[in-house]
Order: structure tokens, then C-alpha cells, then sequence
């Protein structure tokens, strides 16, 4: 039988925490999103949501590129992490960690850049990416990097569950036209240092939306 991820806490708590006796690896050690850094290099820095930030390498590269960012995730240990390196490298002040449950929590504001890296909360994929482009404010944009559900896809060196991949035809069918304009939306495959330092695919969906004024 199939495992099944329901992508509550509980889980997220434990897959850090066993990160944290693996050693330092990918969950905490990794650069930014190359997709990040490709599609929000031109943007003008403003207000910016990483949803379902981790240990923070896409937060603190917008905070280091002028963005003043809220950093939001639901397990403690990887918020702890990410405002450690934050602190490391002196850009606490512009990132502000909130630890929340992103299928319920209400950010209060909207921002000019919301995006989310392979997050997978205990909600329909599809559904998360639906309430956080609400968060977007007139003109800003929309990031949405995902696992591309296609055979033999991999993700973060694993095969990633079916509720937690996504095709970019489902994404881009939940952007309205008369709401959105779709800058990118690509297929990608590029190579990461997995477990044991082999490298291995990693097959992503990325979609950057404007939302119309």
C-alpha cells in the first residue's frame, strides 16, 4: 500500500527533525530556487510572502535583494533554522518568520510578490495555490514553483507523492484571464545532490502570474 503524506505539523516536525540527525543536507543547507532568482531578478523590490518558507534560502535571498519579506511555515525547528541564517548573514531586520498553518492563517495584508517552493500543506495542492494567489496585490506577482507530476518525476531526491505534484495545465487552469496575466509557465528538469551525494533529476512546473491591476 501506498504511503500516505498528510502534510499536517506532525509531519512536517518530524521530517526536520529527522533532517536534523541526517546532518546538514538540502531541507537546510541549499541555495535559493533558481527559479526564484530567474523571475524576480527584474522585479522592483517591495513586500514579498514565502509561503511555506523552510529553512529559509528563498526568504533570505529576497531580503538580501531589498525585499521586505514575511517568511511563513508551519514547523517550528525550520523557522528556528531559517532565522539563523538570516542572523548569520545580516538580514534578520527585513524578514519577519511567522510560524502559521497556511490552510487557515490570514496574512492580514496583501503583498507584491507572494510565492511558495514545493510547499505541500495538508490541503489539495491545487486548492493552497488558490488562497494564496488571493494574497497578491493589484500588479504584483504570483511564483509557483512545484513538483512536476510526470512519470518518474523526482523531487528532492525521492519520488514525490501524487497529492503533492502538479501539472502546469492545472495550475495555469485556476488563473482567470480577466484576474491574470501568465509571464511564465515552463517545464523544467535540472540536477541536485541527492542523498549519498548522487546527483539526481528534479522535474519542475513554474508558473509567474501578474495579477491585473
Amino acid at each position: 500500500m501506498a504511503e500516505q503524506h498528510e502534510f499536517d505539523q506532525g509531519y512536517w516536525e518530524r521530517r526536520w527533525h529527522q533532517a536534523h540527525h541526517d546532518g546538514p543536507g538540502a531541507m537546510d543547507g541549499s541555495p535559493p530556487n533558481p527559479h526564484l532568482v530567474r523571475e524576480t531578478g527584474s522585479l522592483v523590490p517591495g513586500t514579498a510572502l514565502d509561503a511555506g518558507c523552510g529553512a529559509g534560502a528563498e526568504a533570505i535571498w529576497l531580503a538580501s535583494h531589498g525585499w521586505q519579506v514575511t517568511a511563513a511555515d508551519i514547523a517550528a525547528e525550520a523557522l528556528a533554522r531559517a532565522a539563523g541564517r538570516a542572523t548569520d548573514i545580516e538580514v534578520s531586520g527585513h524578514v519577519r518568520w511567522v510560524g502559521a498553518d497556511l490552510t487557515v492563517w490570514d496574512p492580514g495584508m496583501r503583498f507584491d510578490l507572494v510565492t511558495t517552493h514545493y510547499a505541500h500543506p495538508a490541503m489539495p495542492q491545487l486548492a493552497f495555490y488558490d488562497r494564496i494567489s488571493a494574497w497578491v496585490a493589484p500588479g504584483g506577482t504570483l511564483l509557483i514553483v512545484g513538483h512536476l507530476h510526470a512519470s518518474g518525476a523526482t523531487g528532492h531526491g525521492h519520488h514525490p507523492p501524487a497529492e503533492a505534484s502538479v501539472t502546469l495545465t492545472d495550475i495555469t487552469a485556476g488563473l482567470d484571464s480577466t484576474k491574470w496575466t501568465v509571464v511564465t509557465a515552463a517545464e523544467h528538469i535540472r540536477t541536485v545532490t541527492g542523498p549519498g551525494g548522487q546527483a539526481k533529476p528534479l522535474h519542475d512546473v513554474v508558473v509567474r502570474a501578474t495579477r491585473r491591476p
